[in-house]
């Protein structure tokens, strides 16, 4: 089964919904102009419920099927990035500094297109609960929503959602049974010598070869302390120090980031870094603090749902344009919140060749936008039928 014909039908609407968010990119929790963009479109759409205000400008609502049954859940994030776009397009952001170099524009506009749908046609059981959730990238507006309470109000029994994936083949799925996106933490380290003239370094303790050691040793935590076959990153992202050629100063500053799927690999990373920041700190006479922050948990796809999840996608795009095997990836998503208390599954649907992600000339495909709106829309018809009379 192809896309669904109705979606199809107003899949220029979706276009202009999308590139309207396009220009309006709000960060974090302070989604208030695009959550207003939401509800007044679901307002039109004529569902039942509206509720506004979870994580800030989060909103949930609600489309009542024909008949009892279960509430299945679907979410798209809202959120933009604090990146100046470079794609000169006749919609491109008009904020400053930021735009929707992720697609959650586009997000947004195929969980709207299922809900005009889905409104329009009610040929589910039960009810659906649509999530529009602010502070996916920063912030953890999933976990915010889940503390909220949501689950357990709305009475949602499963929950899915959908991310493009530029660089795969255009309206293609790809998911994976299990751990799909890795958990991520960040590390600040600062440290604190004696500056001086660069001509006297004797008479100085230096952050900056404090610093260039520590890098340097934090690596053979991934290279010397974990098995080569259990997936971990490790990533020193910034060093900051210095101001002049001249002077060697007294601070310096290392962050990064640290990317597994273990919890065991998670602890060892912690309790290595905290030993080599305080023995390199010993050895180049120094002090240095650590601040490991745990972030973002591994995003788990349940494999009953994911199956299941395949298989409708496998309706409307086909069988072979479905890889329910593709791996997991280094990446993270706070999504990982909601699976970690409600069953369900994490897919990513192709968008074609174009930027990259978090990319300042990034472009969501509006061409697959009826196609991830047509898979919210089974999904919901297949996970509860209608009861046969």
């Amino acid at each position: 089964m192809p896309v669904v014909n109705r979606i199809a039908e107003f899949s220029a609407d979706m276009a202009r919904w999308r590139q309207h968010l396009h220009t309006i990119p709000e960060l974090g929790q302070e989604c208030h102009e695009t959550a207003a963009f939401v509800a007044e479109r679901l307002r039109e759409f004529g569902v039942d419920e509206i509720h506004e205000g979870f994580a800030k400008t989060g909103i949930v609502a609600i489309v009542n099927g024909q008949g009892d049954g279960p509430t299945i859940g679907l979410r798209a994030d809202m959120d933009a990035l604090p990146i100046p776009e470079a794609t000169g397009l006749g919609y491109a952001s008009q904020r400053p500094g930021k735009m929707h170099a992720c697609g959650h524009d586009g997000h947004t506009t195929m969980l709207l297109g299922a809900a005009r749908y889905l409104a329009e046609t009610r040929k589910f059981s039960g009810r659906v609960a649509l999530i529009f959730q602010p502070a996916e990238e920063t912030g953890g507006g999933a976990e915010v929503m889940v503390d909220e309470g949501i689950m357990d109000r709305f009475g949602i029994a499963q929950v899915y959602a959908l991310h493009n994936a530029p660089g795969f083949d255009e309206g293609a799925f790809y998911t994976t049974p299990g751990p799909i996106m890795a958990a991520v933490d960040t590390f600040h380290i600062h440290i604190r010598g004696q500056g001086g003239h660069g001509a006297m370094p004797h008479e100085t303790r230096d952050p900056v070869m404090a610093a260039v050691g520590i890098a340097q040793a934090l690596q053979t935590i991934v290279s010397r302390n974990h098995y080569a076959l259990d997936d971990l990153v490790l990533s020193v992202t910034q060093i900051h120090t210095g101001t002049i050629d001249n002077v060697i100063p007294d601070k310096a500053y290392i962050n990064g980031t640290v990317r597994t799927f273990d919890p065991r690999v998670q602890a060892m990373v912690r309790t290595r870094m905290a030993a080599i920041v305080a023995g390199q700190a010993a050895s180049y006479d120094v002090e240095a603090e650590l601040d490991y922050v745990v972030g973002y948990p591994a995003t788990v796809n349940d494999p009953d749902k994911t199956e299941f999840a395949a298989q409708v996608a496998r309706e409307v795009v086909g069988g072979k344009r479905v890889v329910a095997d593709a791996g997991r990836e280094m990446g993270a998503e706070d999504f990982a919140y909601m699976l970690n208390v409600r069953p369900g599954s994490y897919l990513f649907l192709g968008q074609g060749e174009g930027a990259g992600l978090h990319h300042a000339e990034y472009n969501f495909n509006d061409e697959v936008a009826p196609i991830g709106a047509s898979f919210f829309a089974r999904l919901v018809e297949r996970a509860q039928p209608l009861a046969a009379r």
